[in-house]
């Protein structure tokens, strides 16, 4: 990891800058005009979205296990959902939360050019309340929500994976934080909840699980068959 400032805090990159840039520009076939304003978007508004490279690997994670049900913990103003909504096809559905409305809109607003608003159930509130107020299992519980909620979110979302399954949540690896004792914290507690989801997941015997470390750290977990 190669280290660097930030705001203060001493941060290091999972992968050089130059190898991610390399990664990049192999992947011009999913290149469109409306990714393009989304990735501008967050630019200027200093929004965090996974970016290119990572959005890439859910579509076809999604895409690799026939994915035709997802729901979102922390949607923003809908990125990853354009990339699982590519994914799960014409009658799929992404369950998208978040709590601001104007988030909604965004989303909805460039989910609509691409023609994959359709795909989308977008709810409004904290994403916990809403998927214990939503039935059935999932294809895929993807996690990108407040970092110190990430242990609670594992707990509640592994049990309603469907065998072959996927439970996948980014920022797993918090800018180097988790490999470093007593790393400054942006937010108090959030580096600790990181390492102990991740411990958890590691540790489960019902999933096969790896880290991805593109950007900040994607853990991808596999619920086992029966």
């Amino acid at each position: 990891m190669r280290p660097f400032s930030e705001n203060g805090l001493s941060k290091l990159t999972p992968v050089d800058p130059l190898i991610e840039h390399y990664m990049r520009a192999l992947a011009e076939q999913f290149d469109h005009p409306i990714l393009d304003e989304m990735e501008a978007f967050a630019r200027e508004k200093n929004f965090p979205i996974v970016d290119r490279l990572v959005g890439i690997s859910l579509e076809i994670y999604a895409k690799m296990i026939g994915a035709r049900r997802i729901f979102e913990f922390g949607s923003g103003y809908g990125y990853s959902a354009y990339w699982f909504g590519k994914a799960v096809g014409a009658g799929g559905q992404v369950i998208c939360t978040d709590s601001n409305p104007l988030n909604q809109k965004t989303a909805e607003q460039y989910l609509t050019a691409v023609g994959l608003w359709e795909r989308v159930k977008f709810c409004i509130g904290y994403a916990q309340d809403v998927f214990e107020q939503t039935e059935g299992d999932f294809d895929i519980c993807y996690n990108d929500a407040d970092k110190g909620g990430y242990p609670d979110i594992w707990l509640m979302a592994r049990e309603r994976i469907r065998p072959g399954g996927l439970y996948i949540a980014d920022n797993v690896l918090w800018h180097g934080h988790v490999a470093v004792e007593n790393a400054a914290d942006a937010k108090p507690g959030w580096t600790k909840a990181i390492k102990e989801h991740n411990q958890l997941i590691c540790k489960d015997p019902e999933f096969d699980t790896f880290i991805n470390p593109t950007r900040d750290g994607v853990i991808v977990a596999r619920r086992k068959m029966a």
